[in-house]
């Protein structure tokens, strides 16, 4: 209705301009609408006649003005007010109550922007006195002896939404009884006790006000000549910007202390929104690009194309996230020329809020992003490109609901900070990832798919990398099949990590693979292999031109090594600063064996020592490597102890076994690599081993010949002979014309079939050519025909030539 009258409606304290007017029922809806009122918010008569007063609001009314609605009192209080295009408009209202026996209580609703009261032109110098604290731009309020208030400026009224004649004779705690005015008025009964002034800082959302403001407030005593407290004073400094400038500081703090704890990608993104939301924003996104998240080098954005993205953290003042349209790690796509697209490919933050035409294209290009934005009210956005090293990784996304502010180009500076830190700290993550993603795949490759599983042990072994905090080790095993049925069991560790470390112990595995095929012994096989490491330490170190080159110790490494014989069940051991192996026997007993420790790989100089052991048939051999049982918030003797109670009582498997000592040992994850390797001994008894003592004579052949017939027919492995007599033959003839004796010929029936001729000469034989009329020279070379696989090795006392053959059962 443009009838509505706007003059005379007020309740006292002067007349105030009206920008709009209009009526409300008692039961909260319109009745009559004013012309400005048309005019300021946009809505026509015949729009919000007869509607709910409360759709108009953009924000909830302030809580002084509800108790006053509810008590049918007049107030003023400042309102926010949805205008017909959405935007917000700041209005101070006030509401006077209609009498009306009919209808309950009508209200009639003026709006206006607050004006400062006009003195009069020729003012005296009491008026100016009483102007000037009228018009202080200041809070200002007077309390008498008993903290009741005598009066205040029109700057304090509009802050506590009512005016002075209804809060005159009133303490604060009567006008506003709730928190934090409560403290307020403690304050002020303590000045008026101490007579001393009080300094306190707020942070409080005021009855008059629709957002909370921060102010420094001065509670001054007022004391007559004689000094003697007859009321008090306050006044209210704004410390809003100042307040946000402290909060914006300790966000900055809170990012350099928070983000980037882990090298996780994923656990730095939510690290960055955490942050983000106690600090300044309502609701925040983390996008990587699809390449990134993948794992792979980021791709450069196109303007003019859609470009993939993945949600990789997100967190909200609301709890579950509500406001959100995807999931973490749910992927989708940014649509060509939308402003997220506009911000990757520029590299240049984009700050919006509700009105703006981007902030409504933004809006519009998901439905379910509208859906939101309309449902929680989100007003303000900010758009950051993740970016380190010149690189785009990703975009984040700030956005208000809740806080009432629109983002400022403080704001703006401060995600834009806060996003950079966090995109060195994204970077560093996923290159460790992929290095670390490498030298996994490195290591894998050098380590055994599946290790073999020879007669003469029962193996299962386990590994484990480093944990995710921590860098790739070079822990590496081995089972080698040697000659005789025998085993050997290597266990190492290559000093450092990373990606060196890794090709560090395949070289390593690949040289005792090598050393172990010539059958050295144990210590001879780990002086060999010190060598080695000194020799890839020097080629590694820095070249000093002009001067001998030295090592420079950044190569090193531990090691164990073992071969088990199964036909005299014996093993032998020797290590290079590695942990002691662990012996469990058939009972339950278990015991560390008291190895010589020997230097680690690399020192040089030094011996290594080998020691000889007999184990019964069933014992168990715990090969492991120093993560097991060392760890940062244990002493070592605890680890081994540990170690020690899962090995006394074996599962029914070794695989179970492996199981029960990693879950026993392993009270947390280690950040070291782990190798562990259970072998189980098995034994050859006489029914497969046969051992005959020969004279160093050439008729003895025969008899060799026809002797190992015999016994392939008793193991049935007839099919055999033929091949069989022809090794016998030339090896028994080679060590009576070339040995020494005593001459011994063994035959071992194992998962092959092995021939062995030992003599007490030390020259290793070797292969040769033999010419068209020579008598001799061509032995070996036929063995070699037949033979699956040929060598020898050295011995205690002299050499052993052998040949395997497959069984032909």
């Amino acid at each position: 209705m443009d009838d509505v009258p706007v003059a005379s409606a007020g309740t006292g304290g002067g007349r105030v301009p009206e920008d709009l007017a209009a009526v409300i029922d008692a039961r909260g809806f319109i009745m009559a609408w004013g012309a400005e009122a048309r005019r300021v918010l946009g809505y026509e008569p015949d729009e919000v006649v007869g509607r709910a007063a409360a759709d108009l609001l953009a924000a909830d009314l302030p809580r002084s003005a509800r108790r006053h609605v509810a008590k049918a009192h007049g107030c003023v209080s400042e309102v926010a007010l949805r205008h017909r295009d959405g935007s917000r408009i700041m209005m101070r209202l006030r509401g006077v109550p209609l009498l009306d026996a009919d209808r309950g209580t009508p209200w009639f609703v003026t709006g206006a922007a607050p004006e400062s009261p006009a003195g009069p032109s020729d003012p005296g110098a009491a008026a100016l006195w009483d102007w000037t604290l009228a018009q202080l731009p200041l809070p200002v309020a007077v309390y008498d002896h008993n903290a009741r208030m005598v009066g205040a400026n029109e700057r304090m009224t509009r802050v506590l939404g009512k005016p002075v004649e209804e809060m005159r004779g009133l303490s604060l705690w009567e006008i506003e009884p709730h928190q934090p005015f409560d403290e307020f008025d403690r304050l002020h009964r303590q000045v008026l006790r101490t007579g001393e002034t009080v300094l306190h800082e707020a942070h409080v959302l005021t009855p008059g006000e629709t957002r909370a403001h921060s102010w420094a407030i001065t509670y001054s005593p007022l004391k007559d000549e004689n000094g003697t407290v007859r009321g008090m004073s306050t006044a209210a400094f704004d410390s809003t910007e100042q307040y946000w400038a402290r909060r914006r500081l300790a966000v900055l703090n809170d990012a350099s202390l928070r983000i980037g704890s882990t090298l996780a990608v994923t656990r730095t993104a939510e690290e960055l929104a955490e942050v983000a939301v106690s600090g300044f924003a309502d609701f925040v996104t983390v996008d990587l690009l699809d390449s990134v998240a993948r794992g792979d080098e980021p791709e450069p954005v196109s303007p003019a194309g859609p470009v993939g993205y993945r949600r990789s953290a997100q967190q909200s003042v609301l709890e579950g996230c509500p406001e959100a349209v995807l999931q973490p790690g749910d992927a989708d796509v940014y649509p060509p020329g939308s402003s997220p697209v506009q911000v990757l490919a520029t590299g240049r933050s984009a700050r919006h809020h509700s009105g703006e035409p981007l902030m409504g294209q933004w809006v519009t290009s998901s439905p379910a992003r509208a859906e939101a934005v309309r449902k929680y009210m989100i007003h303000s956005i900010m758009m950051v490109p993740l970016r380190a090293r010149g690189v785009t990784l990703g975009l984040v996304h700030f956005l208000r609901h809740r806080t009432a502010e629109t983002f400022s180009e403080d704001d703006l500076l401060l995600a834009e900070e806060i996003v950079a830190r966090a995109a060195v700290c994204v970077d560093n993550a996923r290159r460790y990832t992929r290095e670390r993603r490498t030298a996994l795949a490195l290591q894998r490759s050098l380590l055994p798919d599946r290790l073999s599983q020879p007669a003469a042990l029962e193996v299962a072994y386990r590994y484990l990398p480093a944990g995710a905090g921590a860098e790739v080790g070079g822990d590496w095993f081995d089972v080698i099949p040697l000659s005789g049925a025998r085993v050997a069991l290597v266990v190492g560790d290559v000093v450092g990590h990373g990606i060196h470390a890794s090709a560090t112990m395949g070289r390593l595995r690949t040289a005792v693979r090598t050393l172990a095929d010539i059958d050295l012994a144990p210590d001879e096989l780990l002086t060999q292999l010190d060598d080695l490491v000194i020799r890839l330490d020097r080629d590694e170190g820095p070249e000093v031109r002009g001067q001998p080159q030295e090592a420079s110790g950044e190569v090193g490494a531990t090691c164990l090594y073992a071969v088990y014989d199964p036909v005299s069940r014996h093993c032998t051991l020797a290590r290079a600063g590695h942990p002691p192996p662990a012996v469990v026997t058939a009972g339950g007993a278990v015991r560390f064996l008291d190895l010589p420790a020997g230097p680690p790989l690399g020192l040089g100089g030094l011996p290594f020592e080998a020691t000889d052991i007999e184990l019964d048939e069933g014992s168990l051999l715990a090969l492991y490597t120093d993560g097991l049982i060392e760890a940062a918030h244990r002493d070592i003797d605890v680890g081994l102890g540990l170690l020690r109670e899962a090995l006394r009582h074996p599962a029914p498997t070794l695989e179970q076994t492996c199981d029960e000592v990693l879950g026993t040992v392993l009270t947390q994850r280690s950040d070291d690599d782990i190798v562990l390797v259970l072998a189980r001994t098995r034994a050859l008894d006489a029914d497969h081993v046969r051992t005959w003592q020969l004279p160093s004579d050439p008729a003895a052949v025969a008899g060799a010949r026809r002797t190992a017939g015999e016994q392939l027919a008793a193991w049935g492995l007839g099919e055999s002979a033929f091949a069989t007599e022809l090794i016998v033959s030339e090896l028994v003839t080679n060590a009576i014309r070339y040995g020494a004796p005593p001459i011994q010929l063994r035959l071992i029936c194992h998962d092959t079939l092995i021939c062995e001729v030992s003599d007490a000469s030390s020259t290793a034989p070797h292969l040769r050519r033999a010419r068209v009329f020579d008598e001799g020279g061509r032995g070996l070379l036929l063995v070699a025909q037949v033979a699956e696989r040929w060598g020898s090795r050295q011995t205690p006392t002299g050499k052993t030539i052998w040949a395997e053959q497959p069984l032909s059962v």
